[in-house]
Order: C-alpha cells, then sequence, then structure tokens
C-alpha cells in the first residue's frame, strides 16, 4: 500500500490532462445515473481499501473546520470553542478555518484518528466520491487523487464504465 501512496502525485501528475477532459465532459452531460454509479462505485472500492492502512489525507492535507465542527470537538475537549480555534486552528487565505499544521494533530501513530467520533464533517466525508451532483466537485476530485488511493481507483473505473 505505501509504494502506492508513494506513487500517487506522480499518477495523477501523468493523468492529470485525461481526467481534466473527463470531467470537463461530465460536468457538460452528466449520465443518467451518475449518483447511483458513484455510491456504487464508492462503496466497493472501501470494501477493499483500509483506511487505517494509509492515513494519507490525514497526513497531507487539513480538512476545513465549520463552526458546528468547532463547537462540537471543543465540547469533547471539554473546552470552550475559541480556545479550541486559538488550540489547534488558523484562519487561511480565504478566511476558513483550517488545522495549523499537517499531520493532523489528532492522528495516532497507529493511523487512528482520537476524535474519530466527532471528526469535522470534511473528514467524514472524505474522499467525496459519494456525493450528490458529483460531476459538480471535479476540481475537488481532482486534486484528491493524488492523495487518496481509493478516489485514484474510484476515477480509473468510473472513466473505463463510462
Amino acid at each position: 500500500m505505501q509504494e502506492f501512496i508513494d506513487q500517487l502525485p506522480k499518477l495523477a501528475k501523468d493523468k492529470h490532462n485525461e481526467n481534466k477532459k473527463f470531467f470537463a465532459k461530465l460536468k457538460k452531460k452528466p449520465p443518467k445515473k451518475l449518483d447511483e454509479t458513484m455510491q456504487v462505485l464508492h462503496e466497493e472500492e472501501f470494501e477493499r481499501t483500509d483506511c487505517l492502512e494509509c492515513a494519507n489525507c490525514c497526513k497531507t492535507t487539513g480538512p476545513l473546520f465549520t463552526d458546528r465542527d468547532v463547537e462540537r470537538i471543543a465540547k469533547f475537549f471539554r473546552m470552550k470553542p475559541q480556545k479550541f480555534e486559538e488550540t489547534y486552528l488558523r484562519r487561511d487565505e480565504d478566511g476558513d478555518l483550517v488545522l495549523q499544521e499537517v499531520p493532523c494533530t489528532f492522528l495516532g501513530a497507529d493511523n487512528y484518528c482520537s476524535i474519530y467520533e466527532v471528526r469535522p464533517k470534511a473528514c467524514r466525508e472524505y474522499p467525496h466520491t459519494d456525493r450528490k451532483k458529483f460531476q459538480q466537485i471535479s476540481n475537488l476530485t481532482l486534486k484528491n487523487v493524488g492523495i487518496c488511493p481509493a478516489a485514484y481507483n474510484i476515477v480509473e473505473k468510473m472513466k473505463a464504465m463510462l
């Protein structure tokens, strides 16, 4: 698995133009049952892929934190939301709340998340390959195929199918 993860950025870069054209076509004329197809591909892939073997998303990128995420996680830590923000988060150039640093502060050496039950919405939904109106998040998916082996595999299967 680690070898595949190490190759992922190059594989994604090599496929970038092909994927970009594919998603442009998908956006213009999405297939009738795209959401259902993506759901099936997503479920099949995650029957084979164990995120605990990888955790590359947690090691290389950080999620956006919503106000609700901050409140929920702060409560979990028995902290005030403002204290949680000061301790763990910062505002990025777009004004979004993000982690102060990556890898994620809450990721253990065993790839387990110490706040898994209350993790941010962005983490719960990652890699977003089962989202409704999937064609609308093509830019995010193009980024995720270079990070997440499952997202890469799902996009490759999707291109072969459609």
